[in-house]
């Protein structure tokens, strides 16, 4: 019987991760269709903020919270696609889905961010948008549609972002 031997198995296991790793990324994005579910919301500001009075601007939803690590990570990077795209009509939302909107407030003194914050902390719009990984991020047309969803967040996310958002900014409505 043949034998194979442990730098065999590293070199296998190592493609096998090379090839795990290209593969994740693309896998990211679940397309989607049909409606987004309305909703409002109080924001940081103090300020509600009904989804359906965005209609015109594409819009990504993040859910997030403050005990999540890879939240943490992603909040600036979508800081600076919110400044960047921001003038096309774009917007991000970021909705905290904690009980008590302190520890939020708190991350945000540390994490600062510029678009809308939301507090969600009965969990009724999570549960609209079937939400069950930190953090959840969901990409709405200009005609409220829901296009594409993202579960969880590893690096090179963004990009994929970037490029979804980049598509939707030159639909027409």
């Amino acid at each position: 019987m043949y034998r194979l031997r442990s730098h065999t198995y590293i070199y296998v296991l190592f493609v096998l991760l090379t090839s795990l790793c290209a593969i994740v990324p693309a896998m990211a994005a679940e397309p989607l269709s049909g409606p987004a579910p309305d909703f409002t919301l109080k924001s940081n500001s103090g300020e509600n903020i009904k989804l359906s009075e965005l209609r015109g601007q594409v819009v990504l939803i993040n859910f997030w919270a403050s005990w999540c690590g890879p939240c943490r990570k992603e909040m600036p990077l979508l800081d600076q696609l919110y400044q960047q795209y921001k003038p096309l009509g774009f917007t991000v939302l970021g909705v905290n889905v904690e009980e008590d909107p302190a520890q939020a407030r708190t991350l945000l003194g540390k994490v600062p961010v510029s678009f809308p914050v939301l507090f969600d902390g009965t969990n009724a719009v999570s549960k609209q948008y079937d939400v069950v990984a930190m953090p959840t991020t969901v990409m709405v047309d200009r005609n409220g549609k829901m296009r594409y969803l993202h579960k969880g967040y590893m690096p090179g996310y963004e990009d994929a972002y970037q490029q979804q958002v980049r598509a939707l900014l030159t639909e027409r409505m």
